[in-house]
């Protein structure tokens, strides 16, 4: 089984920044394409940031020039680190990765931007 465990969430000022982490262990084969999406209670989950195989990446408009998603894949790990902070990027995030084929969601962490 595999299983994500995401760590650097928490509470920020607006402006300010965080890193997330998330790592995968377990029966690992290959890891294609990783992820970071967020939810607001009440809302659907949506994609934040995407990164592929090779490190492409793609962004939400909304956090386009302020979030950086990256991947080192000897960890199976991918970070998001998320500056210039503002209310509205408050949510839970998730991180994600396709495994041997198979969607792995992590177990969500907080971040609450608030002043």
């Amino acid at each position: 089984q595999v299983q994500l465990v995401e760590s650097g969430g928490g509470n920020v000022q607006p402006g300010g920044s965080l890193r997330l982490s998330c790592v995968a262990s377990g029966n690992i084969g290959s890891i294609t394409s990783m992820g970071w999406y967020r939810q607001t209670p009440g809302s659907q989950r949506d994609w934040a940031a995407l990164i592929g195989t090779t490190g492409t990446t793609r962004y939400q408009d909304s956090v386009k020039g302020r979030f950086t998603i990256s991947r080192d894949n000897a960890k199976n790990a991918v970070y998001l680190q998320m500056d210039s902070l503002k209310s509205e990027d408050t949510a839970i995030y998730f991180c994600s990765m396709v495994v041997d084929r198979t969607s792995v969601w992590g177990q969500g962490t907080q971040v609450t931007v608030s002043s």
